[in-house]
């Protein structure tokens, strides 16, 4: 329906104007981390170009529960692109065609009649929970194994009371805006999560407040990263591209250099 200026006017032959997409989906459905699963395909339509792709996955799960039928599992919380819940793999892609969560990918980016595949993260570090839903506690692992400071907590100093060079502040902050969503483990041919890693490494060395654990910050976490069976960094580059925050490839460098500094002066990762 359209409106002129003589009122409102049907589509051609009086038949209603189209609105939204149809679209074709193509879902990996598992019931449990020791269950086989398989590609189901699904029917979406009147799919609304402004809707989120959460929501579009809301959209099926109602049609399917009025079905009678067992809706999509998936992980989400904030909607806002601030916790990194959302991820999954979308025709192949972290998180979909453009640099941005899940959550944030609008149905705009696909056409009408497209077929979309959408998988769990894929790496053997992150075991499927149900369909696309998976247990991501090995990066919380990485973190308790080192990424903490041991400045007392307490009333927030001056601001000016610890002077940090500017360069050094701007770099700590732009690794700092990891969200852990683990799209980097997921683009990584190796499954690799050196950039997560560093990530949590780069912005607490780069401040005075994180060189007491310095050394032994960087030796423990990336020890407790092999122990999770992530696979090994090979700098293919698709971590970084498939990253929401568009953290650069730099804080691997810089977790290489402490690492390297760290095991020569000694430290060594806790058994």
């Amino acid at each position: 329906m359209t409106l002129t200026q003589d009122g409102p006017r049907s589509g051609a032959a009086g038949a209603p104007e189209k609105r939204g997409m149809n679209l074709t989906l193509r879902i990996w459905r598992q019931q449990g981390p020791t269950v086989k699963g398989k590609m189901v395909t699904y029917k979406v339509t009147d799919i609304s170009p402004d809707m989120s792709f959460l929501e579009m996955l809301d959209v099926l799960n109602e049609q399917l529960i009025l079905q009678g039928d067992d809706p999509v599992a998936f992980d989400h919380d904030c909607r806002e692109g601030i916790c990194g819940m959302c991820g999954v793999m979308i025709n192949g892609m972290a998180h979909g065609p453009q640099q941005t969560t899940t959550c944030q990918l609008h149905m705009r980016s696909f056409k009408d009649g497209d077929t979309i595949d959408v998988e769990p993260w894929r790496a053997s570090a992150f075991p499927v929970v149900k369909d696309l839903a998976v247990d991501r506690r090995a990066f919380d692992r990485i973190i308790q194994a080192g990424g903490y400071i041991s400045v007392p907590t307490g009333t927030a100093p001056e601001a000016h009371a610890t002077p940090v060079p500017k360069k050094d502040a701007d770099n700590a902050f732009d690794a700092a805006t990891c969200i852990g969503c683990g799209a980097c483990v997921a683009a990584c041919p190796n499954a690799s999560s050196m950039l997560f890693t560093a990530a949590k490494v780069t912005h607490l060395g780069l401040l005075p407040q994180g060189q007491p654990e310095r050394d032994d910050r960087v030796v423990n976490m990336v020890a407790q990263q092999d122990r999770e069976g992530f696979g090994g960094c090979t700098n293919i580059g698709e971590c970084s591209a498939a990253c929401p925050k568009g953290i650069s490839m730099e804080t691997i460098s810089r977790l290489n250099h402490d690492l390297l500094g760290a095991l020569r002066a000694g430290a060594r990762p806790k058994s």
